[in-house]
């Protein structure tokens, strides 16, 4: 039944959010904005996405490097598929789907992958912490975003140290899940032993300090460039706001879609973009023509380049989301963390 899939209520929830965003935008607000757009600003705006695709597909090279060379344009091509896997896919699935894609074009055990994926998270994390402090300090976030900073950077910097406590009292938080949760909650007990060993695994990639700390600076430069993104389009679109503001735009929306609830985060992206915009005094039909701008640029690099390896791999989407798009990472672990390597086809 189609009412019951994820993606048809996804699909819902993007639509109902969408016409709440647009209900009180005008055609001659949309006509008067295509006017004064300044089009050297919104072409920079789109260099500046292809980059930080760039760097995050140089950055995935660079971890897998370990274990195999890949060309420069075909790991940006298959990182960009993997993430139009992401984007298709409801909620956390498409990393299943980009799992399995990796794993089989590459000849990677998915093991390695999946590490790789938690990498990705932890880099990203990091970033996001640097340009997070480094904007506070450099800028006064409006009073309606003032507590919500606080609680962000709170909040991801407490994720930091407890991912440093896990690696480091490793054996010591499994034995305490083995106590309280193994008789009582067995679900909680081997989901929790899955995710620490799982995550340690993944940390064990980085014993090169060459690979942690080039994989970093990757994770930085493509984050500097998607800040060019959303200052590069504050400028397009006439919004006199310094690069601190662009910074806060990119952080609470990034942190606020982390986890994806509709199609390609259609509805929510517009929602968290236009809202955290209107702190700075943006109007709200320019708010909300500004997000959607935004997020088709996001797009736009990684369809474009996605779209090339698939067509030339001749990989089927449709044949990956029917295969993939119910099933959850933690389903292919072992309890000892290690992921279950089962002939798959894509």
């Amino acid at each position: 039944m189609i009412w019951k899939k994820k993606q048809f209520w996804g699909g819902i929830i993007a639509i109902a959010l969408l016409a709440f965003c647009l209900k009180d935008v005008k055609l001659s607000e949309i006509e008067a904005l295509v006017g004064r757009i300044d089009y050297l600003f919104f072409g920079l705006s789109v260099v500046c996405t292809f980059l930080f695709v760039f760097f995050r597909g140089l950055r995935w090279r660079l971890i897998v490097s370990q274990q195999k060379k890949i060309s420069v344009l075909r790991s940006v091509t298959l990182f960009s598929a993997g993430q139009i896997l992401n984007i298709a896919m409801p909620v956390l699935t498409g990393q299943v789907g980009r799992m399995f894609l990796f794993a089989k074009k590459e000849g990677l055990k998915k093991s390695f992958v999946f590490s790789t994926m938690v990498l990705e998270v932890l880099f990203d994390a990091i970033s996001l912490v640097i340009f997070l402090l480094l904007t506070s300090l450099a800028f006064a976030f409006p009073e309606e975003y003032r507590s919500l900073s606080i609680i962000l950077s709170a909040v991801t910097v407490a994720l930091l140290v407890l991912l440093y406590l896990t690696l480091h009292f490793q054996s010591d938080l499994e034995e305490f899940g083995r106590k309280h949760f193994r008789q009582h909650r067995p679900g909680v007990y081997i989901g929790l032993k899955k995710f620490i060993r799982s995550f340690t695994k993944g940390i064990k990639l980085l014993r090169s300090s060459q690979h942690m700390l080039g994989s970093l600076l990757y994770s930085l430069l493509s984050w500097l460039f998607h800040l060019f993104v959303v200052y590069f389009l504050f400028k397009s679109f006439g919004f006199e706001l310094p690069v601190a503001s662009a910074a806060a735009v990119m952080i609470i929306n990034t942190l606020a879609v982390m986890i994806p609830i509709t199609p390609g985060n259609a509805g929510t992206f517009e929602v968290v973009v236009s809202t955290s915009l209107a702190a700075f005094a943006v109007g709200r039909s320019d708010a909300v023509l500004f997000a959607l701008a935004l997020h088709l640029l996001d797009l736009l690099p990684i369809y474009l380049m996605g779209s090339v390896f698939l067509h030339i791999e001749k990989v089927s989407l449709k044949e990956i989301k029917v295969r993939h798009e119910d099933e959850r990472i933690l389903d292919h672990l072992s309890e000892d963390g290690v992921l279950l390597e089962k002939e798959e086809t894509v």
